[in-house]
């Protein structure tokens, strides 16, 4: 079993995490069942995938999962960028550089496990 805790991505996720629920705290509450919850779920979604697929037997199925991953990741950004137009994030600066972090370090372990 591979300890994803040791993984950067792992925890770069982790941070992103932590990111969103500060910024979700300060979302009007009505939005506490909408974008809120959603941007929860999708954030905590991406380092328990890759925790999930690291602890899988095989290559290929973590890398299954780290695409998994990135959707959520995706999913993520697009939610910011809602919030944004919605006036409940002014600077997304560090949200998006998160995102970005993450996104490169998931690229790179996808590319690493597939040339293996």
């Amino acid at each position: 079993m591979r300890k994803h805790q040791e993984l950067r991505v792992w925890q770069q996720a982790m941070d992103l995490v932590e990111h969103i629920y500060q910024i979700t705290s300060l979302f009007p509450d009505d939005e506490r069942f909408g974008l809120t919850s959603q941007m929860r779920r999708a954030a905590v979604s991406i380092p328990s995938n890759i925790s999930e697929g690291a602890a899988r037997g095989s290559d290929k199925d973590f890398i299954r999962f780290l695409f998994i991953a990135r959707g959520s990741l995706s999913e993520i950004e697009t939610q910011v960028l809602i919030a944004q137009r919605l006036g409940y994030i002014r600077d997304v600066t560090t949200a998006i550089e998160l995102i970005h972090q993450v996104s490169g370090l998931l690229g790179g372990l996808i590319r690493h496990l597939q040339n293996r």
